[in-house]
């Protein structure tokens, strides 16, 4: 363990936030809120029709602003009060930040930023919308801080960092379908104890030793939180 409180990693996905009426990104239709990806998730699409594709974001931001965190979003927050606990997410949202969790890493963006199109400065941005000419201080037209699809991942490299840390190593709400994310499976040390949140079994990496949950995040992080609370008391 690391030190006196172990360390537990929760890799979360678009599931976690489904729970709470959003999608990110890819859903099983290949659709976000009914757009191709490509139509809205990618630089492509942000040359063609950078207006459409900052409005398509100010509808994300107006709907997380009406969204509240779920029952598994507080479960991990309130974990912090015995273990040390990490958050990587693929989402785009601030519904862990807003249930309490202090340690979130982003690794696909935040829609409650933006970012300049000239150089990697990103600016807070709350719940308001951007529009063509909302400009950064060296003049560069703000876009959001969303890593689109075709993009490198800034944090890639301190997500597996966190990984490597691993006491207990949980993956909630997330096929491991989408790279690099997805590789961070394997930075997980050995001696972790690995669980997988979700409905279906099909989501278990092959041959892992990961634990099943089979409930949906809002349930399902409940439960382990639950069974680890009483794991840690009686150790």
């Amino acid at each position: 363990m690391s030190g006196t409180r172990p360390t537990i990693v929760f890799r979360t996905g678009a599931g976690m936030s489904a729970d709470s009426g959003l999608k990110t990104f890819r859903d099983s239709d290949g659709l976000w809120e009914g757009h191709r990806v490509e139509d809205v998730a990618t630089f492509e699409a942000w040359r063609r029709d950078p207006a459409f594709v900052l409005e398509f974001y100010n509808e994300r931001r107006r709907a997380l602003l009406t969204a509240s965190p779920n029952p598994g979003h507080f479960a991990l927050a309130q974990l912090e009060e015995h273990f040390n606990v990490e958050v990587v997410t693929q989402n785009v949202d601030d519904l862990h930040e807003r249930a309490g969790s202090q340690r979130v890493l982003h690794l696909h963006g935040e829609l409650r930023k933006s970012r300049s199109t000239l150089d990697e400065s990103v600016f807070e941005i709350g719940g308001t919308e951007l529009r063509l000419g909302d400009l950064c201080p060296n003049g560069g037209q703000l876009r959001p801080h969303i890593v689109w699809f075709g993009e490198p991942v800034p944090l890639i490299e301190d997500a597996a960092r966190i990984v490597r840390r691993a006491d207990i190593f949980v993956v909630v709400g997330t096929s491991l379908a989408v790279y690099p994310a997805a590789g961070l499976i394997d930075e997980v040390p050995k001696s972790a104890r690995c669980f997988v949140v979700d409905p279906s079994a099909a989501t278990l990496p092959t041959g892992s030793g990961f634990e099943l949950i089979a409930e949906r995040a809002a349930i399902g992080c409940q439960t382990l939180a639950s069974q680890l609370q009483s794991a840690l008391r009686m150790s």
